[in-house]
């Protein structure tokens, strides 16, 4: 894979996380607040007549334990392989399974950290600064083969096979591409010669897969869970291959910012050292048979998407251009409109203005690894922003607490009242008995671990039961039904949920989402207001090092080419090097 050498990478924007107690991570809520046991006797009728689920189809969704979005891959056949010499076209058949609709993002991977069940990501140039919530959504990088497998077993999950990847990219015909068999274009994916950095993970939508996955070219690379053999698809079994049993690499798949537009192929096969790590390099699991997780004590609030409207008058669009790196310094810029005026609100931070091209840049520099603020303002706005008034809103089988704006798990009974069933459920009718059943949320998804059963209209976890207890209060039940939870977390009986170990954190906001510590919430992603007519635009200064050189150590050129996308073989010295060095 062709790369550009690192000294005229423009760097990267930096990313960031969301870790417990922190006000540069706020969206992982600390265990701080205990539910409170319901009285309420269980009531679930024992004579309720059997349901008949649907199963979840091709496309269907799931919130999982770590806030991401898992997308069913129905079971059957599909193309494998372009035609190449490592990658002979074959008809493969694979089981059902449930696969990240995105990579895993910085605030994902952050509360793996925080419960103490995941490394941090090594820092890489120019490369996301882990801990800046403004970049939660943004795929987390700097993470080896071994990082990502063991993330992907903390939720219970794998990587997925090269396989399973290869289906849920191209589906079951083979299409060339993610989006179909069009050309590669910049408004579909983020390769080369469109931002020059990473984007957030839902950036892309007009590039998803035929089964609603995003990112599947562009943007990172990612980790697989097979090893890499040249000639594995002339030998693999064309029933669920599991890939080799033994091997010096790991298979990568998919392409990168820095690709160019011939290897956005969705069938192309790259690969590296368990050890190799890199600015553009992610991934994303597959959770093949999800379990009945109990749920967790505590979640974040949030507005309901499209509650928060931007401001009674026109402000100005002012939007971060790119990062860079210069004399060890790091720099970023800022596009503006005509006639904005702009104020630099952090100590230490210092910004310039020019036309290029007629747009108004700002090009701003700080301490290398922060972050600072710049507020732009339309000086001819009035009126003030503001909101629709929405409340903030909690799942189906939570309440919020008003002190902490923290969602609190109190299940409710099974059995109607007068008024029916609580908002969040549907009155089911099963025969002679109607009970109350878990529905959608207010962003018209179910409650984590849960899909949506469009037979029997209400949300039920994908291995069939339509009486698990969520929501519901039923501790016998609950106990015999739920098989656990993730690691980090322990099941408490009187509660019927998750407790989040000392020192662990509970799921912070879901995609698209962050954290408002004004009103202690989730809101839509969105430029913050600042004032009538302003916005303040974030400012992340990039860490400013040398790469890991990781290809020095290799002595022989077969394998320095395996390597070929971070490494450069030299005919004339013999020696391996990291390309632009």
């Amino acid at each position: 894979m062709k790369r550009i050498p690192w000294i005229f990478l423009a760097l990267a924007l930096t990313l960031a996380a969301c870790a417990p107690a922190s006000t540069a991570t706020p969206t992982i809520v600390p265990p701080t607040i205990e539910p409170s046991p319901t009285a309420v006797p269980p009531t679930i009728p024992p004579t309720l007549i059997p349901v008949a689920l649907s199963g979840p189809q091709s496309g269907a969704t799931m919130q999982w334990l770590d806030g991401s979005l898992l997308v069913y891959v129905a079971a059957g056949d599909f193309i494998m392989g372009t035609g190449a010499s490592n990658a002979p076209q074959k008809t493969v058949t694979l089981d059902g399974y449930w696969i990240y609709q995105t990579d895993v993002t910085n605030k994902m991977y952050a509360q793996c950290v925080a419960t103490g069940n995941c490394a941090p990501p090594a820092a890489e140039l120019g490369a996301p600064v882990y801990t800046n919530a403004d970049y939660g959504d943004y795929p987390v990088v700097g993470v080896t083969w071994d990082m990502a497998a063991n993330y992907c077993q903390w939720i219970q999950g794998q990587l997925p096979s090269e396989a399973q990847w290869e289906k849920a990219a191209r589906g079951p015909n083979g299409s060339v591409y993610p989006w179909g068999n069009e050309k590669p274009a910049c408004d579909v994916v983020n390769m080369l010669g469109c931002l020059g950095h990473t984007s957030g993970v839902n950036d892309y939508p007009a590039g998803k897969s035929p089964y609603g996955l995003l990112d599947m070219e562009g943007n990172v690379f990612q980790w697989v869970n097979d090893y890499y053999s040249e000639n594995y698809y002339d030998v693999m079994p064309l029933q669920n291959p599991p890939g080799p049993g033994s091997g010096d690499t790991r298979v990568i798949r998919g392409s990168s910012f820095e690709s160019e537009d011939t290897q956005m192929y969705a069938g192309l096969r790259h690969f590296g050292a368990n050890a190799y790590h890199s600015r553009d390099l992610s991934f994303r699991c597959v959770v093949p048979q999800p379990k009945m997780y109990a749920p967790f004590c505590q979640l974040s609030s949030y507005f309901p998407t499209g509650a928060v409207s931007n401001s009674t008058c026109q402000a100005p669009d002012a939007k971060v251009n790119g990062n860079y790196c210069a004399a060890g310094s790091g720099f970023t810029t800022i596009d503006i409109p005509p006639g904005a005026t702009y104020e630099v609100q952090t100590q230490g931070y210092k910004c310039s203005e020019a036309v290029i091209d007629g747009q108004r840049r700002l090009t701003c520099s700080g301490p290398n690894n922060s972050s600072g603020e710049v507020t732009v303002c339309n000086p001819s706005c009035s009126g003030a922003p503001g909101s629709t008034g929405a409340n903030p809103a909690c799942d189906p089988g939570y309440t919020r607490d008003p002190d902490t704006g923290a969602c609190l798990y109190q299940p409710v009974s099974a059995q109607p009242g007068v008024a029916g069933c609580p908002q969040g459920y549907n009155l089911m009718d099963r025969g002679s008995q109607k009970i109350c059943a878990v529905g959608l949320n207010q962003n018209g998804q179910c409650p984590i671990g849960l899909y949506f059963d469009s037979s029997y209209g209400a949300c039920v976890p994908p291995a069939g039961n339509a009486d698990a207890p969520y929501g519901i209060n039923d501790p016998a039940l609950a106990a015999n039904t739920y098989q656990g939870c993730a690691p980090g977390y322990s099941y408490d009986p009187n509660y019927q949920c998750c407790q989040a170990n000392a020192g662990g954190a509970y799921p912070g906001c879901p995609l698209g989402f962050k954290f408002d510590s004004n009103q202690n919430t989730c809101t839509p992603s969105q430029i913050r207001l600042a004032g009538p007519g302003c916005v303040t635009v974030q400012l992340n200064i990039a860490k400013c090092s040398e790469p890991i050189d990781i290809c020095s150590k290799i002595t022989q050129e077969p394998l320095c080419l395996r390597n070929s996308y971070a490494c450069q073989w030299n005919e004339t010295t013999s020696t391996c090097s990291l390309k632009g060095k």
